[in-house]
């Protein structure tokens, strides 16, 4: 046995620096002496390591211990014992049936119905032309073990393989039980190579229901034309399953990915009023694919897909949907939601004077006292309500009040002050949507056929007395002005959102001046409604108030630009740019890259959940009559503006620096750290954004160089080009006919399509979505919708708004009822689970690949990350940086890297989570 491993290497690649003597030296390389051979040999197996020179190293010291020990090779193969120790997740929690099965699946072990398991070569096997597979093996002790309570549960196998075997490069699992079980990962101990490790994080189906083999592959990273030849027939298999045929109903235990359009956010079954225009496809509005369910039609409409509603799952791949920590924080945010909706419910009932906000006590109260303590219906109601087992964990109280958002933590009034407000654009929840104001007045670009004149009403003489002296040209020429204009967003759905019950709108453009000390100032709101005559007065202009009455009417205009700016934030820039417009790349990187392929592995945690959440917002977000509907003022448009938003969609300027330019808001400038110079210096989601890009793009730019040393390499990559190419014309099929899509033909432009990716995946997520409780929480501060115009002196309701303005504010601003709706779901959005994985970090490491240089690059990435994360909690206690440090200004903390679980505003995500 011991001649055994050392034919097999064993001796030479684990205790190479013993046992080398001078002859085996002079064989790796002859042109070297033996101490130089042994630093050689020492820095290649020891050092950071290039995966090519490795593989001619070993290629070399094969043929050099098959030279050395010819002689003494036997004529039979020797067989020898290997070892697998499999990692097996429990749940934390089984219902009765899962019990009852895991008893009967620890029964049935015993009598053969068992896990079993079979070993794949990197090799060929010259008699039967396929890969060297080993004997099946089955794993021990499942019975016994079937009832510890632990986390993890290593089982172990024992294979007997020949010793021509070669290196396993793939495993097959059989699950001949009753029930799935959540398998971690697989390390093979026994080989000559030392122990090789198989990430597998999957759910394995029982064979009755899914008849074929599982194919889980090493953690050694292959490009296609690298591939050993005992494993490309599987490699294909494997993508082949993944993709299924396009047709049939989806099971939930299927893992197959797949496309459709947005045919299943109506429901006309119920009547018309919960019809929606289907989006994408020919003859519908432009818009991604979503990952396919394939359920049966709607009896009313052949063309839509029926709905599955809560709390039914509703499809995606098996492997996507939400871990156990996770589902139960969603599950928990969501129990709170209920309860938050459904006791405003009761009090409205109860008193049609509980309908409005009375005034700024009664949203206080909602956070100090709870909703019910005052009326004495706590207990009432609480017994009532059946309420599951996961309330057990919660204090009553707890569920029936909010906490208090970060936006009051610091100045209770803050949301009042003009600075607060303009603040707010650069560093608040939405960020993404100020420009660089470069012609006045400002123009539209709507069909003046259709919208009437271009010009806005916006005149110099409404902005001149707040330019420090300035002329408006001055400002201008001096990079002063700058603008959030949502006029061409909203004018074209006016009408029908103002014909809706409850919802009143403008559009609206803002004007803010920057001052000397780097910060903002709001001075001219534009408000602009439909034309309805050749005469009709359509816009108007409203600014700093100069007297009592003012004051109101300025707040209402403010409240009405919010307004806007939550819808424009939820619909466009988060909802379309993170979350549906990644879920193509997403599917195709399933379909098209192999598990073992490098970009894959790259990706794998920038992918995770994204699918479900998707899918769970389709459900109850953003369908007919869903919670978006019902919270933002556009109402039953809410989804056809943002299609109107993708028509204008680019996936070349989502980076952060093209974003940018392309907004005003920086110019290219090579003398600066990043290249680019900030027209506004103290601008906190673009500072700290492009430290993270930056940090971002170096991480990606050693990988891939890594792996691609040239343009040939990119080109020839099939499933690379085949991952790009199926985004573009099957994912984004309505606009892949347009010039702007990126090549992808050096390694160059992997780069900077990958960069892109991971920015929106990660920080323009984290950037978008862990504010909005913080700051919308608190509904004045960022009403989702409004119910009243602002009246003007020839309106009847202008003189009920000069006898009670606050009355006439709060009858603006959302319900009761949908005020609490909406601070229930942003709160359950705004909320990190405790199995968060943050960016700079990876729960698994040795899952993604089993290359030392890559791992040491991570490494030094993820010491970036914290690096950039100890910079910004420096800027924020700088005095000097006024939009991020000052009395009752809040830190700017929403692309610092980490974060505890829970709603922290702060944290940045691998991946679009939530």
């Amino acid at each position: 046995m011991a001649l055994a491993k050392e034919i097999m290497g064993i001796s030479l690649l684990e205790k190479s620096s013993s046992l080398m003597n001078s002859s085996s030296m002079a064989l790796l390389n002859p042109n070297l002496n033996q101490k130089e051979n042994q630093l050689w040999f020492n820095h290649q197996f020891h050092g950071r390591r290039n995966l090519r020179t490795r593989k001619a190293f070993r290629q070399c010291t094969m043929a050099a211990i098959s030279e050395n020990l010819i002689k003494v090779v036997p004529e039979k193969a020797v067989k020898f014992k290997v070892r697998a120790v499999v990692t097996v997740r429990n749940k934390n929690k089984e219902d009765l049936k899962e019990t009852i099965v895991k008893h009967l699946d620890a029964f049935t072990d015993k009598i053969g119905r068992n896990v079993a398991l079979e070993l794949i070569s990197i090799d060929i096997d010259p008699n039967t032309k396929g890969p060297k597979r080993s004997n099946q093996a089955v794993l021990k002790d499942w019975s016994k073990k079937s009832n510890l309570k632990t986390e993890r549960v290593n089982y172990t196998a024992e294979f007997i393989v020949d010793s021509n075997f070669g290196t396993p490069g793939a495993i097959t699992v059989t699950n001949k039980h009753q029930q799935e079980f959540f398998l971690e990962s697989i390390t093979i101990e026994g080989f000559a190579c030392g122990p090789v490790h198989f990430p597998c994080n999957s759910w394995v189906q029982p064979k009755k229901d899914h008849p074929g083999k599982r194919i889980f592959f090493s953690n050694q990273p292959y490009l296609p034309n690298e591939m050993p030849a005992g494993l490309k027939s599987l490699r294909e298999k494997e993508l082949r399953d993944i993709r299924g045929d396009g047709t049939g109903v989806r099971k939930l235990s299927d893992r197959i990915y797949d496309y459709d359009i947005y045919n299943d956010l109506g429901n006309p079954d119920k009547g018309i009023d919960f019809a929606r225009p289907k989006l994408g496809g020919n003859g519908n509005v432009a818009y991604p694919r979503r990952c396919r369910t394939g359920r049966v039609p709607m009896d009313t409409d052949m063309s839509a897909e029926s709905r599955v509603e809560k709390p039914n799952p509703t499809y995606v791949p098996r492997d996507e949907q939400f871990e156990e920590s996770k589902m139960t924080t969603f599950s928990t945010s969501r129990l709170k939601a209920v309860l938050h909706n459904l006791i405003p419910s009761l009090m409205a009932s109860i008193s049609s004077n509980n309908h409005d906000f009375k005034g700024f006590s009664d949203i206080d109260s909602l956070y100090s006292e709870g909703l019910l303590l005052k009326l004495g219906l706590q207990d009432e109601v609480l017994n009532k309500l059946p309420l599951p087992k996961v309330v057990s964990s919660i204090k009553e109280g707890d569920l029936l009040k909010y906490d208090t958002p970060k936006i009051l933590s610091k100045d209770k009034f803050a949301w009042l002050r003009d600075d607060e407000f303009a603040r707010q654009a650069i560093a608040g929840v939405n960020p993404v949507t100020i420009e660089r104001l470069q012609v006045f007045p400002p123009v539209s670009k709507l069909d003046p056929e259709i919208y009437g004149p271009q010009e806005s009403a916006l005149k110099e003489e409404h902005i001149r007395g707040h330019l420090n002296g300035m002329t408006v040209q001055e400002a201008l020429d001096a990079n002063k002005l700058f603008i959030v204009d949502y006029h061409d967003v909203y004018l074209p759905f006016l009408d029908r959102i103002n014909a809706l019950d409850g919802r009143k709108a403008y559009a609206t453009r803002t004007i803010f001046f920057l001052s000397n000390l780097g910060t903002l100032k709001p001075i001219a709101i534009e408000l602009s409604l439909p034309q309805t005559g050749p005469s009709s007065r359509s816009k108007r202009v409203v600014t700093p108030p100069v007297d009592a009455t003012g004051n109101w009417m300025w707040q209402l205009a403010k409240a009405h630009v919010c307004s806007n700016d939550a819808g424009v934030h939820q619909l466009v820039n988060h909802w379309l740019r993170t979350h549906a417009c990644l879920e193509p790349f997403i599917l195709a990187a399933h379909r098209q890259l192999s598990a073992m392929h490098p970009i894959y592995k790259l990706l794998d945690p920038h992918m995770r959940y994204t699918l479900e959440i998707n899918g769970l917002a389709r459900q109850s977000l953003i369908n007919a009559d869903g919670v978006i509907e019902a919270c933002f003022t556009p109402g039953r448009y809410c989804m056809e503006i943002s299609a109107a938003a993708y028509k204008n969609w680019r996936f070349d300027l989502e980076g952060l620096p093209a974003d940018l330019i392309r907004r005003g808001m920086a110019v290219p400038d090579s003398t600066q750290p990043h290249g680019l110079k900030l027209l506004i210096e103290d601008y906190p989601y673009a500072a700290d954004g492009l430290m993270i890009w930056a940090a971002i793009e170096g991480w990606i730019r050693d990988y891939v160089n890594h792996y691609y040393q040239d343009s040939a390499q990119v080109c020839n990559d099939r499933e690379l080009q085949a991952w790009y190419t199926e985004s573009i014309n099957v994912g984004h099929a309505d606009l892949r006919n347009e010039d702007w899509w990126p090549t992808l033909a050096t390694p160059e432009d992997l780069i900077s399509i990958l960069t892109t990716l991971i920015w929106l995946a990660s920080a323009q997520h984290a950037a978008l979505n862990f504010g909005q409780y913080p700051y919308g929480g608190y509904v004045p501060n960022r009403p989702p919708l409004m119910r009243r115009l602002i009246p003007d002196e020839n309106d009847p309701e202008y003189a009920v708004f000069l006898a009670d303005p606050q009355k006439y504010f709060f009858s603006a601003l959302p319900s009761l009822l949908q005020a609490t709706k909406f601070m229930a779901v942003v709160d359950t959005l705004s909320t990190h689970s405790p199995d968060e994985e943050y960016l700079g970090e990876r729960h698994q490491p040795s899952t993604w690949t089993g290359d030392a240089e890559i791992v040491e690059a991570f490494y030094e990435f993820s010491a970036e990350m914290r690096r950039i994360e100890k910079e910004i909690d420096e800027k924020n206690v700088n005095t000097k940086l006024r939009n991020r440090c000052g009395a009752g200004v809040l830190p700017y903390e929403l692309l610092a890297p980490s974060s505890g679980p829970g709603v922290t505003c702060r944290g940045v995500p691998n991946s679009v989570s939530i």
